[in-house]
């Protein structure tokens, strides 16, 4: 219902704009606010302000924003679902809302609102396959499957990306680790559990081993250029390696609910002649430049067209004088296929098939006779971390710079800080701390030296504690029963944690913060539901429905709008709690405009914490007690919202990714 008013107000005052300034305007031009309180309004539209200006600039006269407000609001007139308007302050139009009818028509549907219109892309994780995944990648897959569920809720189409990249420096060192340091042929890798957490370990020597003997570093050149050429035994380990460490995270990320529909690899970007083909598309398009001098001699170069940091260069190399390609060529090559403008396409098998029966595809060098359609998108948003944030300016001009549609302008980059931990967590993980490290605030990791936090020890770690505190609570539910509720609460406090914090913040992980049942938490959003389904198991065969349809609108106005100093009814309190929990709509707006998942997160928290002020105001004082409300109509206006409060909050999390257990 609110979403509907504002699309009828904005529409309505299009018109009114147009007819009595001479003025277009679009109804995506037209803000809408909250005021902080219900006597303010409900509603607050600040256009006259925006008009202001553009007459004062069309006609250089000086307009009153006050009197260009008082004009619309006649000319509005009286519009379904609003009771009346106000001008205030300096020119806002306030609109105040017709609580009956509103009431009357609450619902917890997504709807859906300006698209970006065709196939999105959105890749996310794309953790380089030589060693187990870390905390920073959790931060990574979590913000972009938010992001994906809150395009897929407003009807957008989206391919879910996880490029691999599986010929790169950091797969190359572990086949150096493998066949220098362990000397173990293919045959000898079966044998070896959990084979993430064993490359983990050999990265880390590999590191050292190449400090030990700066020479071994030629040994890494070796195998690169092995596989390049894709063949012979080195090829063979390396893709054993990651394949087989991909598999590893793929279930790592499942246990958060993450999922993927195609993992594209970079050793069929080489094989394929991608990268040849957008070579030739950047050379004809007079994009790339051949640098005959200077430091760059030799090399395919692009030069900057500004959207980048001041204390960057200038240009970008793609191609080195000795004639290998940049991450940045490949990675450009691949965006010209994502959009369609590359006229290649890839070959797929399926390579892994998740519990719920949907599969994910793999690109492969073998020509097969399947074509899922994949890519061909309008647009595409990258996760990936800040420090990226350079190389993808380049990716996207030269996508760019080889077509005219408009569309790709909408194409991100959805840079992200990293994950750190605090002392207490590291020290939890097992780490020994430095008096130095003991000291700090946080701890920063390094996966080239072995520190770092492990995806799946964090899980573990959360899930542990959460057992503990479900089982210290309810020591009579079976065990599986606790160890499935403990893990919801880990889910959800992880990802909470990763999402209430907006992408540009570095994170400091602490255990105890993310499983707290007060404050900003998981834990605390997921308790507000599981009351919430206390109150209900009370009354499953209460008719609220029925009761709706009788009620007069005068008596529902009248209990949303009434205080009684005897009872502590105040029906302007319980209206604010309805409007809030009907702008989920709203938020979700605002988050995929600014594609920050952190405005859903914290919408969640605040709605949380609101029917939290309620309900505990019900079992402290004699105020709202919902079931035992002796008066019938206000019982069911209580139960009405409970439930609206209810719906919308689980909607929230389920956008969020988190689920709520039946009890904690």
């Amino acid at each position: 219902m609110l979403t509907q008013i504002q699309e009828t107000l904005k529409t309505l005052l299009c018109s009114a704009v147009e007819k009595l300034y001479s003025i277009t305007m679009s109804p995506t031009e037209i803000v809408t606010e909250f005021p902080p309180r219900p006597e303010l309004g409900d509603l607050a539209i600040p256009v006259a302000f925006e008009l202001a200006k553009r007459l004062k600039a069309t006609t250089e006269k000086k307009v009153n924003p006050r009197q260009i407000a008082e004009a619309l609001r006649q000319e509005l007139g009286k519009v379904d679902g609003i009771s009346r308007f106000e001008i205030a302050g300096g020119g806002y139009i306030n609109a105040f809302f017709d609580r009956s009818t509103f009431v009357t028509k609450l619902n917890s549907d997504i709807a859906p609102g300006e698209k970006f219109g065709g196939k999105l892309i959105v890749e996310h994780t794309s953790v380089n396959p030589n060693k187990a995944a870390h905390i920073g990648h959790l931060r990574n897959a979590v913000l972009g499957d938010t992001i994906v569920r809150m395009l897929k809720a407003t009807g957008e189409q989206v391919e879910v990306h996880n490029y691999i990249d599986n010929t790169g420096v950091q797969v190359a060192d572990v086949v150096v680790g493998l066949k220098h340091i362990e000397k173990k042929s293919l045959s000898e890798l079966e044998s070896i559990d959990k084979f993430d957490y064993y490359c983990w370990d050999l990265y880390a020597r590999v590191g050292r081993f190449y400090e030990e003997a700066p020479d071994n570093k030629q040994l890494r050149a070796e195998v690169l250029h092995a596989l390049e050429h894709g063949q012979g035994e080195v090829a063979e380990l390396a893709d054993y390696v990651s394949t087989r460490i991909l598999k590893c995270h793929l279930k790592t990320m499942q246990r958060l609910d993450i999922t993927y529909d195609v993992l594209p690899r970079e050793s069929e970007i080489i094989k394929l002649n991608f990268w040849q083909t957008a070579f030739e598309k950047l050379k004809q398009a007079g994009a790339i430049y051949y640098e005959t001098e200077g430091r760059n001699k030799g090399c395919w170069v692009m030069r900057s067209e500004g959207n980048k940091s001041e204390s960057e260069p200038d240009e970008k190399i793609l191609v080195r004088s000795n004639g290998t390609v940049t991450y940045t060529g490949k990675d450009i090559a691949y965006h010209l296929w994502k959009l369609g403008l590359l006229e290649l396409d890839f070959n797929y098998k399926v390579f892994y098939t998740y519990p719920n029966g949907k599969q994910v595809w793999i690109t492969t060098p073998e020509l097969t006779e399947d074509r899922p359609g994949f890519g061909k998108a309008t647009a595409y948003f990258n996760v990936i971390d800040v420090g990226q944030s350079y190389p993808q300016h380049y990716v996207k001009l030269g996508v760019k710079l080889l077509s005219s549609n408009k569309q790709i302008d909408k194409s991100a980059h959805l840079a992200y800080e990293k994950v750190v931990l605090t002392p207490r967590s590291a020290r939890e993980l097992g780490y020994e701390l430095g008096q130095e490290d003991a000291h700090r605030s946080q701890i920063s990791m390094s996966g080239r030296k072995g520190l770092g936090v492990k995806a799946d020890d964090l899980i573990d770690k959360l899930e542990e504690k959460a057992l503990a505190g479900v089982t210290e609570r309810n020591p009579e539910l079976p065990q599986e029963k606790r160890e499935e509720i403990a893990h919801i609460l880990a889910v959800g406090a992880l990802r909470y944690y990763l999402l209430k914090y907006t992408r540009s913040s570095v994170i400091a992980f602490d255990f105890d913060e993310a499983l707290t049942f007060e404050g900003e938490t998981g834990p605390y959003i997921q308790y507000a539901l599981v009351r919430i389904a206390g109150i209900f198991r009370k009354m499953a065969d209460i008719d609220v429905s029925s009761w709706l349809t009788n009620v007069s609108p005068e008596k529902l106005t009248q209990l949303l709008s009434m205080k009684e100093e005897a009872t502590g009814w105040d029906g302007n309190y319980l209206w604010s709690l309805l409007h809030f929990a009907a702008q989920l709509n709203d938020v979700l707006r605002t988050a995929i405009r600014s594609l920050e998942p952190t405005h859903l997160a914290k919408y969640a928290y605040q709605l949380a914490a609101r029917f939290n002020e309620f309900y505990n105001k019900s079992a402290g004082m004699p105020i709202y007690k919902v079931v035992a409300e002796p008066d019938l109509d206000k019982r069911m206006l209580l139960v009405l919202i409970v439930d609206y409060v209810r719906r919308q909050l689980t909607l929230a999390l389920q956008l969020l990714g988190i689920n709520v257990p039946d009890r904690m």
